[in-house]
């Protein structure tokens, strides 16, 4: 058996080994916390206008909060529980406002589809939000693309099996600058417009949801603690569809910067 006495020379003797049988308290602490490996870039989104970044934590996504395009999914219900998927922060591919951004053809499919959305960007959060305090939560919007590799999340869904392959793969979330609240109040009207090479894709309003921002915060907070630096991608409006490699489209949502991409040659 180990005695009392015995132990603490141990623990001296390892500590000396260590460089931190000296070190007073804090300091002996700090020397002999684990040490990272390695850093992590940190995905971030700027503010507009400022030169200011809103650091990005989780990204969640709400399907088919349209109407019309809840249908064109094979859903006839339009007030069907709203249900949410996630992507990856590090899946944000951030274009700034008047510039075209170089958007790579991802891997293993052959009909990638745009989705136009609205996001809302989280300062804070909590468990069990109420939904008339919900919008209190969001620093501001910005527009974005769910980027949706279709056959994949198509093909998993028949097989009764998680689509995360279709949706959550890399750069799979551009998004143009997130413009304050402060500055152009909570949206919940307002145009939502796609165009593809000049050509007008979707073209809905922002009052046409199935569920509100503040009614999507309030429902996640159910399931999880949100928390500032989550992004909420608001759903899309009908009429979706596949893009190749050449295509430019712009996404429009009154009163937010532009979003615009290039799909190009790239291995996603």
């Amino acid at each position: 058996m180990i005695t009392t006495s015995r132990r603490d020379a141990l623990r001296a003797a390892a500590g000396a080994a260590l460089g931190t049988a000296s070190l007073p308290g804090a300091a002996a602490a700090q020397a002999a916390a684990p040490r990272t490996l390695f850093a992590v870039p940190q995905a971030v989104v700027p503010i507009a206008g400022t030169d200011a970044v809103f650091p990005v934590r989780r990204i969640y996504c709400i399907g088919r909060n349209y109407a019309a395009h809840a249908r064109e999914m094979g859903s006839d219900t339009n007030r069907e529980p709203p249900f949410f998927f996630q992507k990856p922060a590090d899946a944000v591919q951030y274009v700034e406002a008047g510039s075209v951004g170089e958007h790579p053809y991802p891997t293993l499919t052959r009909n990638y589809h745009y989705e136009l959305e609205l996001v809302a960007a989280l300062k804070s959060g909590g468990r069990d939000i109420a939904r008339d305090r919900a919008l209190e939560h969001v620093y501001g919007y910005a527009v974005g693309l769910d980027m949706t590799r279709r056959d994949l999340q198509r093909g998993m869904g028949d097989q009764k099996k998680p689509w995360e392959i279709g949706k959550s793969f890399d750069r799979s979330a551009p998004i143009g600058p997130i413009q304050p609240a402060a500055a152009t109040g909570h949206l919940t009207r307002g145009a939502i417009r796609l165009a593809v090479n000049g050509e007008v894709r979707q073209d809905a309003d922002l009052s046409q949801m199935i569920w509100s921002v503040a009614e999507q915060i309030a429902n996640l907070s159910e399931a999880f603690e949100l928390k500032a630096g989550d992004l909420v991608y608001s759903g899309t409006p009908e009429n979706v569809g596949p893009v190749v490699r050449g295509d430019v489209l712009l996404g429009r949502i009154a009163g937010l910067p532009d979003l615009s991409i290039r799909i190009v040659d790239g291995t996603g």
